[in-house]
């Protein structure tokens, strides 16, 4: 089975293409090595998934399916192995989420109406 489609199906990710774009990128590796999303997995395998703000999710793949399930029994497809983060990376990222709204994508484009009276307001202008 294609690992991207595999990630899709166990909600690892919202969509395939979404799962294609972090094999492409390097951000999953199977049995350590970096993953291409045409990839055959199967059950055995390890997968280690770079997520945002450098945490890395480990997850052993169960079992395999084909197609869409609900999002209960997805979870059941693979165990999740990711050891518990330390109390350092815990504040870290609550530092890092209390940031996040403050930062704006530079491809966003030009701020709209409530992002200009959110500006303004924060420079201290009417």
């Amino acid at each position: 089975m294609r690992l991207d489609v595999w990630l899709d199906v166990t909600c690892l990710f919202k969509t395939r293409s979404e799962a294609k774009k972090a094999c492409e990128g390097g951000k999953v590796d199977l049995n350590g090595q970096t993953a291409k999303p045409h990839r055959e997995i199967k059950a055995g395998d390890r997968l280690e998934i770079t997520r945002p703000f450098g945490r890395r999710q480990l997850v052993v793949v169960r079992e395999l399916a084909e197609k869409h399930i609900p999002k209960a029994e997805a979870k059941l497809l693979y165990e999740d192995v990711t050891p518990k983060p330390s109390p350092e990376e815990v504040e870290l990222r609550r530092m890092a989420r209390m940031a996040a709204p403050f930062t704006r994508p530079a491809s966003a484009g030009s701020p709209d109406k409530r992002e200009r009276r959110e500006l303004r307001r924060l420079k201290g202008r009417s």
